[in-house]
């Protein structure tokens, strides 16, 4: 599968809309390169949600690995996306163009970095790594592959997908989750939650016994996108999604006025829940209307 990205990654194909190589170069060939801004880890986070996954063509059985290509430094936490793809036994290989930092290239890449770091001054260089990067790529998958293999089904219906999303108790500041495991438990449940209308995706890693969460320090009165992603040893099952609002900010009530002077008044109203200040405006009456 291939996705390109900038501030908003696309993917250009799945894992299995090719079945042959000429098939592959042909669509590589008709590619449009896609220019504008470098958000790196935004990018591998939607490689891991959306390239990543069954329904995508990715096999359970079939060892992982991310092949990175940037010419820029990220305008994002490219380390943090990275880490998680790594966390869930995925390889990350990058490569470097031009800008690209190199310090940060070390840092998303996986272990061992004389074998999974490369960087070229231009372009037209990366042929220059075709050969040993194809040779490296595949020792690394076969060297996986004789290792001990998770008994994880080949299935990939309902067995790994949770179901049942709920959310409840929703506050101006938090909201409840709960949802029913699949029927094989993951090895650790991702939970990602966002503004709908734009904002940097926030994630809590739970274990695979877990079935719950409560999201805490949310905006208020905004509507919030929750994915909930079962993770096991070598693949990330289809995730389940909800979507709320949570409320507005209470307001103070019963407003009162007492001790009037020519010069001073003393208002009183009831607490608004989990206020720690207030901000008291007043003004003169505009001429001609009630005291």
């Amino acid at each position: 599968g291939l996705s390109q990205y900038s501030s908003d990654p696309r993917t250009e194909w799945d894992l299995s809309a090719y079945s042959t190589r000429d098939q592959v170069l042909e669509a590589v060939r008709n590619l449009r390169y896609k220019g504008g801004n470098t958000f790196t880890g935004l990018a591998l986070t939607h490689v891991l949600e959306q390239n990543l996954k069954p329904d995508a063509g990715a096999r359970l059985e079939a060892e992982k690995l991310v092949i990175l290509l940037t010419d820029g430094k990220s305008q994002d936490d490219a380390n943090l996306a990275a880490q998680t793809l790594k966390n869930l036994g995925i390889e990350i290989f990058a490569i470097g163009v031009k800008n690209a930092d190199e310090a940060e290239l070390k840092q998303v890449a996986s272990e061992p970095l004389e074998l999974t770091v490369y960087n070229v001054l231009d372009f037209p260089l990366l042929s220059s790594l075709v050969g040993r990067l194809t040779q490296v790529l595949c020792t690394r998958i076969k060297e996986k592959s004789n290792k001990e293999k998770s008994d994880i089904p080949v299935n990939t219906g309902p067995q790994l997908s949770p179901t049942d999303l709920k959310i409840s108790a929703v506050t101006s500041k938090s909201m409840h989750l709960t949802w029913s495991p699949p029927l094989r438990p993951p090895k650790k449940y991702r939970i990602v939650y966002s503004p709908s209308k734009g904002g940097i995706p926030k994630e809590v890693v739970l274990d695979g016994a877990v079935t719950s969460l409560r999201l805490s320090n949310l905006t208020s009165h905004t509507e919030y996108l929750v994915s909930v992603f079962p993770i096991y040893d070598t693949a990330v099952g289809d995730g389940l999604r909800g979507i709320t609002s949570t409320l507005p900010l209470s307001s103070p009530r019963s407003l009162r006025v007492s001790e009037l002077s020519h010069n001073s008044i003393r208002l009183s109203w009831k607490a608004a829940q989990g206020a720690t200040q207030y901000l008291v405006l007043c003004s003169a009456a505009p001429d001609g209307a009630e005291d």
